[in-house]
């Protein structure tokens, strides 16, 4: 199993290696311990521009969902991969939800990762009520499953991002 992260939002430091060791315990809980996961962390513009190229909704979002796992080609072949895809999630947009909900931003970024592992593994919260209910009950029993969430994410002070 393998997460490959990419920060691009630095205003906030995140605990890669936790982050990292988190994903992929969450991969283990849904049955994907073989698989491989691509997770960006990134700001508002990046995602908004992401949104409106592939949902065509102009606005940014918490986190988008693209799966690879198995996609068919021109000519009709089918490419079937380890890797299960990407989880791109928009840190300020998490920020503010946390706050919203009064909650810590580690427990909302885990929120988010498992929101969108679970769009990778087939779940669509947006097919019909039920499926909303199925894909929540399920957010719910993995939370669980990976609790206690462990601190990912802290304000850069002003020294810590001189230089860059």
């Amino acid at each position: 199993m393998a997460v490959y992260l990419r920060v691009r939002f630095t205003r906030l430091a995140v605990r890669q290696s936790t982050l990292v060791h988190l994903a992929e315990r969450l991969l283990s809980a849904v049955g994907e311990s073989r698989s491989e996961l691509s997770l960006e962390l990134t700001g508002d513009r990046r995602m908004r521009w992401l949104n409106r190229e592939y949902r065509k909704k102009d606005r940014p979002t918490d986190v988008l969902a693209f799966p690879i796992r198995e996609a068919v080609m021109p000519r009709g072949v089918r490419l079937v991969s380890h890797m299960l895809g990407d989880v791109v999630i928009s840190l300020p947009t998490a920020v503010r939800q946390a706050k919203e909900a009064g909650r810590a931003i580690d427990d909302e970024l885990a929120m988010l990762l498992v929101h969108g592992v679970l769009h990778l593994c087939g779940y669509d919260h947006e097919r019909n009520p039920r499926e909303a209910s199925r894909m929540l009950r399920r957010e719910r029993a993995l939370l669980h499953l990976i609790s206690p969430v462990p601190r990912m994410v802290t304000w850069r002070t002003g020294r810590q991002t001189r230089g860059r």
